[in-house]
């Protein structure tokens, strides 16, 4: 039962929650015990309302998951756990979020709010409109940003703001791009209504569009005067290539050995992917902090 759990959280997907900490990580806080711990609880709340809304969007989209090669075999549509059990669990995490969350700024208050009620409406409407639905992933990792900046207390740059959107459109666009793929591979594997308004050129343009943005943006951040300031140095730069690589080989997954419907499962499982963010965090760390 544990493991079905497991799954029906979606524990693994805990990851995009990292997103919290990269206000923490550019504050120069980052070894600060009091906003490392302040950043963490932010986390874990992101953590357990992403679960909140995962559980909410399979008990939503239990019958079209039936039908999915994949997708059928997660606890709910599978009948491992039932509706009833799958409400109770939501129930309990609501309250946990709720009487979490308004301990804090009312600014993150605010923010995972305004996280939740997005993603209500994109499990029960956006996700079925072209164009919104890769918009709303977008704003939801965006959201995340800004609340590890409210947690903490720290201003963002609007260049890290702009990266993180264009990175996770280019995400999304992705995953659309591989389910278009496995829709045609596989009969009503195309559980997503969206993807008839989708096409795989559409798909390619925009991540092309989307790709590019995020270097591009990522470069100027790092070369802006308030960064070059901020940190009293521009070797910041140098951490660019690391983005650049992390974005061709994910375009590299997903193109030539098929994958991208999961992100997750390429971030912790791919081992180049996992020694690139690594490297790059061990670099931007040594850069920020001045350790070297």
């Amino acid at each position: 039962m544990l493991k079905n759990y497991f799954k029906l959280f979606r524990i693994p997907q805990w990851i995009k929650n990292l997103f919290v900490f990269v206000p923490l990580l550019f504050s120069k806080h980052f070894f600060d015990h009091d906003y490392f711990v302040l950043a963490l609880l932010g986390f874990i709340i992101f953590c357990f309302t992403s679960s909140l809304v995962y559980v909410i969007n399979d008990i939503i989209d239990v019958e079209a998951d039936k039908a999915h090669p994949i997708k059928k075999f997660r606890p709910l549509p599978s009948g491992k756990i039932s509706r009833r059990k799958a409400a109770i669990s939501a129930t309990i995490l609501f309250v946990i979020v709720l009487f979490s969350a308004v301990n804090f700024d009312a600014r993150f208050y605010s923010s995972v709010g305004i996280y939740f009620v997005l993603n209500l409406f994109y499990s029960f409407k956006l996700k079925h409109i072209v164009l919104l639905d890769i918009f709303s992933i977008a704003a939801g990792f965006m959201i995340r940003v800004l609340a590890g900046a409210y947690i903490i207390n720290v201003e963002i740059s609007s260049w890290l703001l702009l990266t993180t959107m264009f990175i996770s459109l280019f995400l999304a666009i992705m995953k659309r791009q591989s389910e278009l793929k496995n829709s045609a591979n596989f009969e009503n594997a195309a559980s997503r209504k969206v993807l008839s308004h989708y096409s795989l050129d559409f798909t390619n343009q925009m991540a092309t569009v989307a790709a590019s943005a995020v270097i591009i943006c990522y470069a100027l951040y790092t070369v802006s005067s308030r960064t070059v300031t901020i940190f009293g140095t521009e070797n910041l730069i140098y951490t660019t290539p690391f983005v650049v690589f992390g974005i061709f080989r994910y375009m590299y997954l997903v193109y030539v050995n098929q994958q991208g419907e999961n992100t997750t499962e390429i971030m912790i499982t791919d081992l180049p992917m996992i020694l690139n963010f690594l490297f790059y965090i061990l670099a931007t760390t040594l850069i920020v902090y001045k350790i070297l």
